[in-house]
């Protein structure tokens, strides 16, 4: 059995997405300070995080799009984990818009659809955030009918984000079909015959949340 990590590492000061804060990472209890609980040679460190949902590699459902869409308290953890995957390769050398005919070659029925356009080689740059592969919404509206899953993409956004519309968001998250976003290493993992998992924590009250995604075949 083999593992892929498709995630990216979160750190301090990260910036995942321009415009939302990066993650403030630090202590609430360092090793040091922890001394004078316990006895001696035995010290403990716990951590402090704030971040907004949208951040790394994470998963959108559809609270995120929808006031009474479903968050992450509602899924098993079999809708998000073990899903039969495929991956299609769009890369963004040859176009931005992943379109139908990029796509309508592969078998998505029943599938967690990663959508690999290379836009990953790109993290941590300026160059990441500006005209980034998307899904179109004639994409999205076929992977629908096909009967994808969850949809994933190694790039800034599903959407093409140089407007203010979010089709590919809006079908999906509305037809309750997770959205993998911020993915990284694709190129690492098979075509297909290989499962997909992108579990978060068991929040209430949240449209998108990091993941640890991984591919295992």
């Amino acid at each position: 059995m083999r593992y892929v990590d498709l995630s990216h590492t979160i750190w301090d000061g990260l910036v995942t997405y321009k415009g939302l804060p990066a993650p403030v990472m630090c202590d609430y209890l360092a090793r040091e300070d922890s001394v004078r609980h316990y006895e001696d040679g035995t010290t403990f460190h716990i951590g402090k995080v704030e971040m907004v949902g949208n951040t790394g590699t994470y998963i959108d459902c559809p609270f995120h799009r929808y006031e009474d869409g479903k968050d992450f308290s509602d899924y098993f953890v079999s809708d998000l984990v073990d899903l039969p995957g495929v991956v299609i390769d769009c890369p963004f050398t040859r176009q931005l818009d992943v379109d139908i005919q990029q796509l309508s070659a592969t078998d998505v029925r029943g599938k967690a659809v990663l959508i690999k356009t290379g836009w990953s080689a790109h993290w941590n740059t300026e160059s990441y955030f500006e005209n980034h592969p998307f899904l179109t919404e004639s994409a999205s509206t076929w992977l629908l009918d096909q009967g994808a899953l969850l949809v994933g993409i190694d790039s800034h956004n599903i959407d093409d984000t140089r407007g203010n519309s979010r089709p590919a968001h809006s079908i999906l998250l509305g037809a309750g079909i997770p959205i993998v976003e911020h993915m990284c290493q694709l190129h690492v993992v098979p075509d297909d015959n290989f499962y997909f998992s992108a579990l978060p924590p068991k929040m209430k009250g949240m449209g998108s949340f990091p993941v640890r995604a991984y591919a295992r075949f």
